[in-house]
């Protein structure tokens, strides 16, 4: 892609479809952040204030516009890989909260982009400002726990959640017991005197 090319991608509006689907928001605050081209037609992965969302090019109006949003707290990793036409493909991992302070990976959901735009910079720069502190910690028996502080729109304090390396450790009385005194112990030196 050219200079030029560049600056007019850089000052565009969004496509249609996704200024409609933004607009049908419940989150009358939400905008636009970036967008890239889905491969074969498939519309536009977007990045928006809210989190990460899929939007059909069928979209024509609010009414049709209920378009999930993927918060950006609730992204466990997000994989980039570029290729030499502009495009790429996004590698999703979501994150679904199993039991109070518990989170668990779910199935990675991969993008495929023919433009990818500014869209790697700017979910990787959104997805890093939710994490404040991370922190691996063996467990027991063997596997780990990732121990991780995010910012989550609208509460004032940090969330500490625990996601294990393994989901059948979950289950480990043992492990759940290890995970959730290692928690217990970052919460409490996390809170100010």
């Amino acid at each position: 892609m050219n200079v030029l090319d560049q600056l007019k991608r850089r000052f565009a509006r969004p496509p249609e479809p996704v200024r409609v689907a933004v607009l049908a928001s419940t989150d009358p605050d939400e905008r636009v952040l970036a967008w890239g081209t889905l491969a074969r037609g498939g519309g536009w992965l977007v990045a928006t204030s809210r989190g990460l969302r899929v939007v059909p090019s069928q979209v024509t109006s609010v009414e049709d516009a209920d378009v999930e949003v993927l918060p950006w707290h609730e992204i466990g990793s997000a994989k980039w890989v570029a290729t030499a036409d502009g495009g790429g493909r996004f590698q999703v991992v979501p994150l679904a909260e199993v039991e109070p302070g518990v989170q668990a990976r779910q199935p990675e959901v991969r993008h495929a982009l023919s433009d990818a735009g500014d869209l790697p910079a700017v979910v990787r720069r959104r997805v890093d400002q939710t994490v404040v502190a991370s922190q691996r910690s063996p467990l027991p028996g063997g596997g780990g726990v990732l121990l991780v502080a995010r910012r989550i729109p609208g509460l004032p304090a940090r969330e500490w959640t625990v996601v294990f390396d393994d989901d059948a450790r979950r289950s480990d009385p043992d492990a759940r017991e290890a995970a959730r005194k290692k928690l217990a112990d970052l919460v409490a030196a996390d809170q100010p005197d």
